[in-house]
């Protein structure tokens, strides 16, 4: 061989072991999961038409979280009682793009990067503390396809669509990641504070576990414990200063949210879902040994005692929640929905055994690192409905249905065309979605592709999407707007009860009480319903049925308008000659609405079916304006988030000119 290949030779073997394989795998079997499981379609399964309509929400009506959508529910604030971080961030990458992107196209990239998310910043926590990319892959590998009834996991966190849960989860590693060398003794990172105040606004189940990464970061690094316990406080206070704009709103209104609390919040029944699956037992087992291990060595770093304390604490911080919080009646953040990131911390924590396992057996850290993983692949339960890992899509007919097959089969674009045609008002959708398979199950799988009929028809929907904190979703679930845990998911519902009541048990006379306040002009069937519909076939005030696919539509034989649009957050609505008193208005009563007759302000109220009233004068016909404002507490967020923001600022440039004086002082 020539010189000349010779050297050839070697510096391309030298250039392969320059390369970092274990990020390089992890990104292309994550790449290549994703193209089956997200290619060839936007995605429709379960919840994401909904998570699509609320991204689209944010395009349409505006970020500010008090925007009202007229669309679901006679009118809702989707983004200020639904964690509207998600859709900020499609609305960031659409703006980037100059609107080259749509809304379609936007979704589908951000499903990408919430899949892939919580793989990459776990490797890159990891390969941080331990120093080493082999050792970090099997954790990386377990966040990336972890499910095992995780609401952040790949089954219910992507397929089913709970894609904030997901995304939140993703970036709780980062935040970890930017405490490191705070931990270290350098001072304490205001990305942290940036970081905690995201996972606040994507999904705040994740708060509590950054909210522990920040304390015990604090605790553990060296120098004043005291000092840096106050630093943590200004971190956090300053995090939550920055989500102060939609957090200060949310709580001062969070009557006019229901909390969903249709999981099983229980200790018991946490305890159960972790010993049923061998891999779970196996992380919370090893996260225990790293933990006691460190407690033991002397040798042990500030970053492994603060990682292996993460398990305990948020295990504890689910026990007070399962027995104390719940028990009073604080139901918004339920222990089943804190497990994710208990599940997380368990992840990190196995991992610094398997760091302390190949410092007591030195064998090669790729031969570790690939055992680790294949031994995590044969305890994941793949044989299960949901296993503990989802190591591949499943290619079970239904299992990632697309938008272009499930429109087709369903004749939705007709479907679509016919009630935009129908006389005005709203639709009332009898489920909430439509089923993909025949069996009567309710878990089967279904879509609910009905949640995109405003954007497509032009329409405001009832029901149609999926369970909701509304007021008026709660009118159709119970038959009353009372702020109540909604404990049973609305799919448990369908094709069974209407406005709380038995579809075969629910009368006409009953059903155009409700319906005609909600102004409903149309009701949407499915068609193996057709035995339990008696309160709309037999029903004078409504015409038909006419068949659609799996459809059945009524429509109502005399119009049911609502308030007219008249701009950004307004409506008008005409009144013909009238006596004092109280007129509805047909649109979901909010603290924030202001009505007002040529200039002069009105008292509203909320009616029993949490619809809004609003009191005029007696005369002759008029135009009432209804304008949906912020308030005292939305403008008080906005300000504390300028604030917050402001002394961020000012503290990174005071850094930043120290560092530039300490350069030219050297």
């Amino acid at each position: 061989m020539s010189t000349k290949a010779q050297d050839w030779v070697v510096y391309h073997s030298q250039s392969v072991k320059r390369i970092s394989w274990p990020p390089l795998l992890l990104i292309a079997y994550g790449i290549l999961f994703a193209r089956k499981a997200l290619g060839g379609g936007l995605l429709v399964f379960a919840d994401h038409p909904g998570q699509l309509y609320r991204m689209a929400h944010a395009l349409t009506e505006g970020l500010a979280p008090w925007r009202l959508n007229p669309g679901w529910w006679a009118g809702y604030a989707e983004l200020q009682f639904y964690p509207p971080g998600f859709s900020y961030a499609g609305a960031l990458l659409h703006y980037a793009s100059l609107g080259s992107l749509d809304y379609t196209a936007t979704y589908r990239v951000l499903l990408w990067v919430a899949f892939l998310l919580p793989g990459v910043t776990t490797y890159l926590l990891l390969a941080r503390v331990l120093e080493n990319d082999w050792l970090a892959l099997p954790g990386a590998f377990v966040a990336l396809t972890l499910s095992a009834g995780s609401r952040s996991g790949v089954e219910e966190g992507l397929r089913w669509g709970l894609v904030a849960a997901r995304m939140g989860w993703g970036v709780l590693p980062l935040l970890a990641l930017s405490l490191c060398r705070w931990t270290e003794g350098r001072r304490a990172p205001i990305t942290a504070a940036v970081l905690l105040a995201a996972i606040i606004l994507i999904h705040p189940a994740h708060a509590p576990a950054g909210v522990a990464l920040i304390a015990l970061a604090a605790w553990h690094g060296p120098g004043s414990r005291r000092a840096r316990v106050g630093e943590a406080a200004l971190l956090t206070l300053a995090g939550g200063g920055l989500a102060a704009v939609w957090l200060v709103p949310l709580v001062s209104h969070l009557d006019m949210a229901l909390p969903l609390a249709w999981g099983d919040p229980t200790l018991a029944a946490v305890a159960r879902g972790l010993a049923a699956r061998p891999l779970l037992v196996l992380l919370v087992a090893t996260s225990a040994l790293a933990w006691w291990l460190a407690r033991r060595s002397t040798s042990a770093t500030a970053m492994t005692l603060w990682l292996a304390d993460l398990p305990p604490a948020l295990a504890l911080l689910v026990v007070l929640d399962a027995l104390v919080a719940q028990p009073l009646g604080l139901r918004w953040l339920p222990a089943d929905r804190l497990l994710d990131s208990f599940l997380l911390a368990s992840i990190l924590g196995a991992s610094l055994s398997l760091a302390e396992l190949y410092r007591r057996w030195p064998v090669p850290r790729w031969a570790l690192g690939l055992a680790a993983v294949m031994a995590c692949a044969v305890l994941s339960s793949w044989n299960r409905p949901e296993p503990s890992l989802s190591l591949w899509p499943r290619p079970w007919p239904n299992e990632w249905p697309k938008y272009g097959t499930v429109a087709r089969s369903l004749d939705m674009p007709a479907l679509w065309e016919a009630v935009a045609k129908g006389p005005p008002g709203r639709i009332l959708f009898v489920r909430s979605s439509v089923p993909l398979e025949s069996r009567a199950d309710w878990r089967r799988p279904h879509t609910h592709v009905t949640a995109l009929t405003p954007l497509h028809a032009g329409r405001d929907i009832v029901n149609g999407t999926f369970t909701h904190p509304s007021p008026v979703a709660g009118v159709v679930y119970t038959g009353s707007p009372q702020n109540r845990a909604i404990t049973v998911l609305v799919e448990q519902r369908d094709g069974s009860t209407l406005f709380g009541r038995p579809l075969a048990e629910l009368s006409a006379e009953s059903f155009n009480q409700i319906a005609t306040r909600l102004r409903v002009s149309s009701v949407v069937a499915l068609d193996e319903d057709h035995a339990r519909l008696g309160f709309v076939e037999d029903n004078p005030a409504f015409a038909g049925p006419s068949r659609i696919g799996p459809f059945l539509v009524f429509a109502s034989r005399d119009p049911r308008p609502t308030p007219e649009r008249a701009g950004p957050q307004r409506w008008r609505l005409a009144l013909p000659p009238h006596a004092e008193g109280w007129v509805p208005t047909g649109m979901a009563y909010s603290p924030l609405w202001q009505c007002r007759d040529e200039g002069l302000l009105l008292p509203i109220r909320r009616d029993d079916l949490g619809l809004l009233d609003v009191k005029v004068p007696a005369g002759g016909p008029t135009v009432i304006d209804l304008s949906h404002v912020p308030g005292l507490a939305e403008w008080d967020g906005l300000a504390l988030t300028v604030v917050s923001g402001l002394a961020l600022a000012g503290v990174w440039l005071r850094r930043v000119a120290g560092g530039r004086r300490q350069t030219s002082g050297s």
